[in-house]
């Protein structure tokens, strides 16, 4: 058999895997084959979704199994040897990998990330696992000492996750920087992405190692102390203890610490100096991004006087300010992961916006003179704006329609979708949960947990947080809160974040966003809607908003941490006065959808226009476009692709209310302005130009019963051939025969190609 004839698997069976084994490579151990780097990107439009294709390495060699070293892109022999390069060098990239390799199954290209060096290779030239180890050693400048650290493995019970590719590469380089006597390590990673998780592998390794004995796990809440301990940290139980009463049982080797219980104003408060200075060796710092970025801090203090260990910075949205720098005390980010990357590689839930205007929220409100609010306050006679509705100026009527554009959300899609709505203080909170109650008044009589006010000051609500994080649980649905839920908070399920809060801060604003962007594919939570109601949503287009950290150029330190609190503002605006008033009529002006772009930019065309855009962009014309379709051994390949444009079939249906109208007709219809007809009427047209006539016997039996099988049921792929083993064609006579009666495959392909172009009237 000519090599050229073989699949891309055949040549990987027969050529590539043989040479890798004879080089000494463990097939068990140490190759992992169509090796998965992404989940593939989730893409929305309407309310459908669909998934993007994963992206996957032919071949992925380690080390060990937490130390990828080459990557092998494989293609037909079709291709020449080296084409496969630059895809396996993105996939190389991705997963910090050294060495790759591009084959055709005739020998290798290499290429030494190390030395940027290309060269080719025979088959029996590939390069032993000692041989590749020693050179990364050498690459990495890797000494025999820091060696029994860095292949120390991961931690891994039969049945547990194992790391993706971002998190290995977080893991793997933070153990290499403390193996090389780093001991300021900051790792930036998105909400979401698994930093407890990568946190638990870290100390697992350096600890298993020997490399730390005494570790301290610190944060500002106990929700973040306490899910930790439960979930990922869960193995270290038996040597494992969180500090309570600022007291220390010196016997265990793990801590969980929060920086209220170690220390406090008052110098009897700093329970952390019970402890020698050199005590712990490894210091996670846990949202790094708060109390501790502040040089003047009292809680910076602990780090302080631990300054002897390994600390590691972790967060989602680092702080940089003039007087503020998480980088001036941790370091350059020693690996990033943004939002942006997660969304796109599908490990993270994508969101689109709904924006909403009121006229108040564009015109502003002024009192008359003398006006007295509900109350018999008597107002302050100025302009009132967006920043100070519900902070110092209560417009009820305002509060009322949030509460019922969110609810028609809801009632439109979902009346139990996991519900946060973020409000301006408690009082904020409190009135908002009684107008949402009073819009969902039918569901709350069934269980008044329905909707729940979830803040500090609130036990009751603070004692059902767990139920609403649980996936399996039901109520509460609607959790109305104020800063209480913007971080630390698990949701796996939570479907839509409504925002009505002034968030000026842009770390707030991410660590609120971040409530949605878990993925959770049992309860089918693959997206969520941002309702905002405060056009916080244009801090989406802030070069801030996903971009790499940088100092900022003036940063000089000392100064005062104002944008990293956690604290729940009360029932009073400034001045101790607010005021309530409930004559005021508000009207909503608005509503525009935004749709995640596959580029991370939000887009405002509606999904016909999209259609319509992307399509042409693609196909030139509608001929274009049908050779395609025809030409494709699977339809589905060009639905797949054009979904990772955003374009997706399902979603065109519900827009267009086109559901009896095939896929190719209804893109036709969109992009190239086709008039829609029934399948009756194409297949009418079909017999009125005397199209069988050409062919005769079986072949002419074949294709009648085609067009009668297309007028019923509707095919999409007429081309495949996996039709003609199904009624009614069986019954004609076998596959291999109707393929015959039009003199072979190529006759058949070219035959059902022409009945699709007559099919569609394209010339």
């Amino acid at each position: 058999m000519n090599k050229k004839d073989f699949s891309e698997r055949d040549i990987c069976s027969k050529f590539i895997t043989p040479a890798i084994l004879s080089s000494g490579w463990d097939n068990k151990k140490q190759i992992r084959e169509e090796f998965s780097i992404t989940a593939g990107r989730i893409v929305v439009r309407g309310e459908a979704c669909s998934r993007g294709k994963r992206k996957r390495a032919d071949y992925v060699l380690f080390h060990k199994a937490n130390i990828p070293l080459a990557v092998i892109e494989a293609k037909d022999n079709k291709h020449p040897v080296g084409a496969g390069m630059q895809q396996a060098l993105e996939y190389a990239r991705m997963m910090n990998v050294s060495f790759v390799y591009s084959s055709n199954g005739d020998g290798f290209v290499e290429h030494d990330v190390f030395t940027g060096i290309e060269c080719e290779l025979t088959l029996d030239e590939f390069p032993t696992p000692e041989k590749l180890w020693d050179r990364y050693k050498k690459g990495k400048n890797i000494n025999i000492e820091q060696e029994k650290l860095v292949v120390e493995p991961y931690y891994y019970r039969v049945g547990d996750k194992t790391p993706r590719y971002y998190q290995m590469n977080a893991i793997n380089l933070v153990v290499e920087g403390v193996s090389k006597g780093l001991n300021r390590l900051l790792l930036v990673m998105a909400t979401g992405t698994g930093k407890t998780y990568v946190a638990f592998q870290i100390i697992h390794r350096l600890w298993s190692a020997k490399k730390v004995k005494k570790v301290l796990y610190l944060a500002d809440r106990n929700i973040l102390i306490d899910q930790t301990i439960v979930q990922d940290f869960e193995p270290f139980k038996k040597v494992m203890t969180k500090i309570k009463s600022k007291t220390f049982d010196s016997s265990y080797e793990i801590y969980m610490g929060l920086y209220q219980a170690m220390t406090g104003p008052e110098e009897s408060d700093k329970a952390f100096k019970q402890l020698s200075p050199n005590f712990f060796d490894l210091i996670i710092v846990d949202e790094c991004h708060r109390g501790s970025a502040k040089e003047d801090s009292a809680w910076r203090e602990i780090l302080e006087y631990y300054s002897s260990a390994v600390q590691i910075g972790l967060t989602a949205t680092p702080k940089e300010t003039k007087a503020i720098s998480n980088i001036d005390y941790f370091g350059e980010p020693i690996y990033t992961y943004t939002l942006k990357q997660g969304i796109q590689d599908g490990f993270l839930a994508p969101y689109k916006v709904h924006r909403y205007l009121f006229d108040k929220d564009l015109d502003g409100f002024i009192p008359c003179e003398n006006q007295l609010d509900k109350y018999g306050q008597k107002i302050e006679v100025r302009e009132y704006g967006l920043t100070d509705f519900d902070k110092t100026l209560v417009l009820e009527k305002r509060t009322n329609l949030v509460a019922k554009a969110i609810s028609d959300h809801l009632k439109k899609h979902d009346r139990y979708m996991k519900t946060i709505v973020f409000c301006v203080d408690i009082d904020h909170a409190d009135r908002m949960r009684r107008a949402l109650i009073n819009e969902n008044n039918d569901l709350v009589a069934l269980d008044s947990r329905y909707v729940m006010k979830i803040t500090g000051d609130d036990d009751e609500g603070k004692a059902q947080l767990d139920n609403f994080i649980d996936p399996e649980s039901s109520y509460p649905v609607i959790a109305t809160t104020s800063k209480l839920l913007t971080t630390g908070v698990d949701a796996k399920t939570c479907k839509v974040i409504a925002i009505d809060s002034n968030i000026e801060s842009m770390i707030e604003f991410k660590q609120t966003l971040g409530r949605g962007t878990r993925i959770n594919e049992k309860h089918n939570k693959l997206f969520f809607t941002l309702l905002d109601f405060r056009n916080v949503s244009r801090k989406f287009s802030d070069p801030e908003f996903d971009g790499v950290p940088i100092q900022d150029d003036d940063f000089e330190g000392g100064g005062s941490d104002t944008g990293g609190g956690n604290g729940e503002g009360g029932g009073e605006g400034e001045g101790g006065k607010k005021y309530y008033v409930n004559n005021v009529e508000v009207k909503l002006l608005n509503e525009r959808v935004q749709y995640y772009d596959k580029d991370g930019k939000l887009i405002t065309e509606d999904i016909y226009d999209y259609t319509r855009k992307n399509v042409r962009d693609e196909f030139s014309s509608i001929s274009d476009f049908l050779k395609k379709w025809t030409s494709a051994d699977r339809t589905e390949v060009i639905i797949e692709e054009l979904a990772e444009k955003g374009i997706l079939i399902e979603a065109l249906r519900q827009e267009t209310g086109s559901f009896d109208v095939d896929d190719f007709e209804l893109i036709c219809h969109i992009a190239f302005d086709m008039k829609p007809k029934t399948r009756s009427e194409r297949a009418k047209n079909v017999k009125k130009r005397n199209y069988f006539e050409k062919y005769s016997g079986l072949a002419k039996q074949v294709l009648i019963a085609l067009l009668e099988k297309y007028k019923n049921e509707g095919i999409d792929e007429l081309n495949n051939e996996k039709l003609l083993s199904l009624p009614p064609f069986i019954t004609l006579a076998r596959p291999s025969e109707i393929i015959k009666s039009f003199g072979g495959k190529a006759e058949y392909k070219k035959a059902i190609i022409e009945l699709e172009h007559v099919l569609f009237d394209i010339a």
